[in-house]
């Protein structure tokens, strides 16, 4: 059977979350198939743990645990870290050097939609509808009447590179933008301020299973707060309706967008995309290649709504995974 490390942890706040998922992962893994083993990774300590808690320090030379004696090296990784080192390419690219599979997107794929300004510019480029927005980095000179006259108020403040709108502000009146932007640069060099997009927000989960590109039903998102933040999303502060109750033609024109996005980047393992409709026509917000899976994450109750199981899911991405490096 193959060795199989459930990574979870990483470096940024989205480290509980990851947790979650992480569990959720290693729980539906197949254990007729798999050996599989919970490794965390921190900025700290990287180790694995065994079913009685006990801690093995990973060698980060090949990513291997020495266990009772015994050398452990693994087969394929599973990845459920959010934010960085999961997500932006970091650990991808260690993998690489490594010459182990894993799971999700390489990482060119993972450091370009995990760029917002890298990944938007490229969208537009290919007829995908964005909010406008304007790039500023923490050495640059800010003419605030230049963001003014594109962007306007209500706008909003968001990190370049974060995930679960951590550090994003909306920003309804200028005296409020120094303290937005100060937010943001705490969790970033680069940020990005966008124009507000009034309108119906929906979340859908696109990924390869079974070697096609299989979009999952639309989840329409209503949150409590002024927009979709950090407590929204994982402090019950909003409704998620899993299938939306949209049009029937908007639907697929959603489902149209999303898949179009997933082959535009050449992506691999399971991701959601998130859009605004405005009038009818949607706008895309952003993409997250690592989502979450615990069982209060949107894809999970997506898979649900679809009938089709974590444990197939899973095991389609690890096998898919090994026999790309074979």
């Amino acid at each position: 059977m193959k060795n199989i490390a459930v990574i979870m942890g990483g470096y940024s706040k989205e480290s509980s979350i990851s947790l979650k998922s992480g569990n959720t992962v290693y729980k539906n893994l197949c254990n007729k198939q798999f050996h599989s083993y919970c490794v965390y990774i921190f900025k700290d300590e990287w180790f694995m743990k065994d079913e009685n808690n006990t801690k093995y320090p990973i060698n980060k030379k090949d990513f291997s645990v020495n266990m009772e004696n015994k050398s452990l090296k693994f087969d394929c990784i599973f990845n459920a870290i959010h934010g960085t080192p999961g997500e932006d390419g970091m650990l991808q690219a260690y993998f690489d050097l490594l010459n182990i599979p894993y799971t999700g997107c390489n990482f060119y794929q993972s450091n370009i939609t995990f760029n917002k300004k890298y990944c938007l510019n490229i969208l537009r480029h290919f007829g995908i509808n964005t909010a406008k927005s304007v790039f500023l980095n923490k050495n640059q000179k800010i003419n605030k009447k230049i963001i003014l006259d594109k962007i306007g108020f209500p706008c909003f403040v968001k990190p370049n590179k974060s995930g679960s709108s951590l550090g994003v502000s909306k920003v309804f009146v200028e005296k409020n933008l120094n303290n937005a932007m100060d937010e943001a640069f705490k969790e970033d060099e680069e940020i990005i301020i966008q124009s507000f997009l009034k309108g119906k927000e929906v979340s859908v989960g696109v990924l390869k299973f079974k070697n096609e590109i299989l979009v999952l039903p639309i989840t329409e998102i209503i949150s409590q707060n002024e927009f979709f933040d950090f407590e929204s999303k994982y402090s019950g502060k909003s409704k998620e309706i899993t299938p939306s109750k949209l049009a029937y033609h908007l639907e697929n024109k959603i489902k149209y967008i999303a898949k179009k996005v997933y082959r535009i980047f050449n992506l691999s393992g399971i991701t959601r995309s998130e859009y605004i409709i405005v009038n009818g026509k949607p706008y895309f917000l952003e993409i997250n290649t690592i989502p979450g899976l615990s069982e209060d994450s949107i894809v999970p109750k997506q898979f649900k709504i679809a009938g089709i199981s974590l444990s197939d899911v899973f095991c389609d991405e690890i096998n898919r995974s090994i026999e790309q490096k074979t």
